[in-house]
Order: C-alpha cells, then sequence, then structure tokens
C-alpha cells in the first residue's frame, strides 16, 4: 500500500522538473512548487520555522478525467486542501479541493521599477540594511499593500530562492493576513527590476481591485485594467507619494523577524 500524504498546502510554483539525473529531455515533465499551509500562525523564533515552509514536489502530469482537469486549472498562490500519494519517492495526487484563489506572480528583469520600492529600497540601503519592509497606500491614504524588498545574499539569488521557495513566501502573506484579521485572497508579485539590485515582494491586499490589476497591466502579468496606461499610474493610483519612507503605525510590516 502506498504512503500518503492529506493537507492543506499552497500551490507555490508549477514548473519543468529538474534534470535532476542528467538525461536532458527535450520535453520535461512539469512538476508543482508545494508549502504545507500552516493552520495557526508560526512563530518565526521557534526553532523549527524554517523547515514548516521546506517546499514539497508533485508530479503535474500523468492524471486522468476529473483530476486533471482540476489540476489543469491550479494557478500559484492557490490554496487547496489535497491528498498525495508516494511511489520510489514521488509524490502524485489523488485528490484536490481548490480553497481559496489567491495568486503569485513571478517577473524578472521588470523594466520601470515603481517608485514607492525604489524610495524604499534608497532608505534600507541608507540604513545599512538588507531587507526592509513599508505600507503602501491608496490617494485616499488607505493601506492596500505590503512590499517587501531584499537583497542578494553573497553566492546566491534572492528571486531564484523565492520563486524556488527555498527563501519562503508564505511568511509574508500570513503576516498580512495576522494584521488584517482575515484569509482573503491576496494578490502576491515577485518582482526583480532590471535597474535596480533587490528583489520586491508586493503582498496586495485585494486580490481583484484596482491596484493589483494595475500592477498587473504595469508589468504584463495577466489582466488588468487596461492596455496603455500612463507611466505614473502605478504611483499615483497605488502607492502614496510618501509610501517610500516607512511609518510608524502600527499596520506597518517589519520583514526582519519574517523567518
Amino acid at each position: 500500500m502506498e504512503p500518503t500524504t492529506s493537507g492543506r498546502f499552497r500551490v507555490h510554483d508549477r514548473r519543468p522538473r529538474p534534470d535532476i539525473d542528467g538525461t536532458d529531455p527535450a520535453d520535461p515533465p512539469e512538476e508543482f512548487v508545494l508549502v504545507e499551509y500552516p493552520d495557526d500562525p508560526i512563530d518565526p523564533s521557534a526553532p523549527d520555522a524554517e523547515s514548516r515552509f521546506d517546499p514539497l514536489y508533485a508530479a503535474a502530469d500523468g492524471y486522468d478525467g476529473a483530476l486533471a482537469d482540476r489540476l489543469a486549472s491550479l494557478e500559484p498562490g492557490f490554496v487547496v486542501d489535497a491528498t498525495l500519494s508516494w511511489t520510489d519517492g514521488t509524490a502524485r495526487f489523488t485528490a484536490v479541493e481548490v480553497v481559496r484563489e489567491s495568486r503569485f506572480r513571478f517577473a524578472d528583469g521588470v523594466e520601470g521599477m515603481f517608485e514607492a520600492a525604489v524610495d524604499a529600497w534608497d532608505q534600507i540601503r541608507a540604513d545599512g540594511e538588507a531587507v526592509g519592509s513599508i505600507t503602501t497606500r491608496s490617494n485616499d491614504g488607505e493601506p492596500n499593500g505590503a512590499l517587501y524588498l531584499f537583497a542578494d545574499a553573497p553566492g546566491s539569488s534572492a528571486f531564484e530562492d523565492l520563486r524556488a521557495g527555498r527563501l519562503p513566501v508564505e511568511p509574508l502573506v500570513a503576516r498580512v493576513n495576522e494584521s488584517r484579521e482575515d484569509d482573503d485572497p491576496r494578490e502576491v508579485f515577485v518582482l526583480r527590476p532590471a535597474a535596480h539590485e533587490f528583489v520586491a515582494v508586493y503582498v496586495v491586499f485585494d486580490r481583484d481591485g484596482v491596484l493589483a490589476q494595475t500592477v498587473r497591466d504595469t508589468y504584463d502579468l495577466g489582466l488588468g485594467i487596461a492596455a496603455g496606461l500612463d507611466d505614473g499610474t502605478l504611483d499615483a493610483a497605488k502607492a502614496d507619494e510618501k509610501s517610500g519612507e516607512p511609518t510608524d503605525e502600527a499596520d506597518d510590516f517589519d520583514a526582519l523577524d519574517r523567518l
């Protein structure tokens, strides 16, 4: 009898399976990168905190019928209840149900990084830090997103580590959920700008709101408000002009204790 694992997971990404055995297939099979979704908030100071977000990998190909249709519809960011079976160390889905349709979007080498992120990064580096965060606000002063900024550690790529799940995104989303006292669907953008030496993780509070649509439009990451937005739309409509400066309000976020 094959061992099984059941639980709640975040679909972190869907990608071609890495060529571990050196066979270099022309059309490599795909796999899902999954992260276990905790029932309760995880204390970042706990000894096992980092290991709680270790990714696991499940085959994305070779399914039939309704299960194949469900898996084909999964997008990075979705939260699912799933059962996995294990054969020769490979995980395969035997059941899956979508619980929450949050979305993760990854973009490398983006042009025209928005002003709030660049200003915040300049302040972080001026303070001698390698990571930091701010809360962005709409023109009416309402918080609309949590923006986390990371530098590359020596010999590593923060963007690649975030995309692969080696550097977990989940604690950042959990902090937003805890602060807002809900777990509504979010839109999470992981962006590496071409012209700056940082990576941004932007957790937008309202997945279907104008801010998320504008970011998608600006960086060609899916359907947004409309094509041809003015270059200044994101900063003017979505991030207050002063949001590049950290504030002292209680709903601000501190990425320094994220893990």
